[in-house]
């Protein structure tokens, strides 16, 4: 069986070198998926009894990663404005025995509405909801409000993620958006950074990361 290495640091990702193990000729043909990035830095930030929000529930699988981490003296927020998606969810952490949840059926730039303690990490996901119907998707006029609001929810250390699908059509207008509204950030309270490949076809989707540093 292959086994399969997570890397923390990016130059440990570009050396291909970590903890004594080397990557192999496929691992070094394909860079780690974004979202695996996303999970990656999610890790190395939220710890046990932390509040976590999933911006963009879907089917519910960041969701479900996030309570791993909290543990069942933490608490994950979610939202989605199809029925259909926090259904999903729901069962998907009922399955898993999880409790400590609250799923909202609002839109996440409405998250501080229902979120009222500062948080340690808020992932999007956006795009439209798998295997439903693609033309309900996120726009760059609900997800700045949200992607602002989210800011105002993090402690100081807090992150957030964003998963970025420029290939669909208005996914581009909002992936630039994002790109553009998080990159005026001031450096002295926020860094930012973007991850995806440059030269893949059918505009790849890539991961925008912010780190409120004060």
């Amino acid at each position: 069986m292959q086994k399969v290495v997570y890397f923390s640091d990016i130059t440990q990702i570009i050396t291909g070198v970590v903890a004594g193990f080397t990557l192999s000729n496929a691992l070094m043909h394909a860079f780690p998926k974004p979202i695996h990035l996303a999970h990656q830095f999610v890790r190395n930030v939220v710890k046990a009894g932390d509040i976590a929000v999933d911006a963009t529930l879907g089917n519910g699988h960041d969701a479900l990663f996030l309570s791993k981490l909290v543990g069942e003296k933490g608490m994950v927020y979610g939202f989605d404005v199809q029925e259909v998606a926090l259904q999903s969810s729901e069962e998907r952490m009922e399955a898993c025995g999880v409790e400590a949840f609250e799923f909202f059926l609002a839109g996440h730039e409405r998250m501080a509405d229902f979120v009222k303690a500062e948080v340690a990490v808020v992932m999007f996901n956006l795009g439209y909801l798998p295997r439903a119907d693609k033309a309900v998707i996120t726009t760059e006029q609900t997800t700045l409000p949200a992607v602002e609001a989210a800011l105002a929810l993090l402690k100081t250390g807090g992150l957030l993620t964003i998963m970025c699908y420029p290939g669909h059509e208005g996914g581009d207008v909002e992936s630039a958006a994002v790109v553009k509204w998080c990159g005026a950030l001031a450096r002295e309270d926020y860094r930012v950074a973007q991850f995806g490949l440059l030269n893949a076809p059918n505009n790849p989707p890539f991961l925008v990361v912010v780190e409120k540093s004060c």
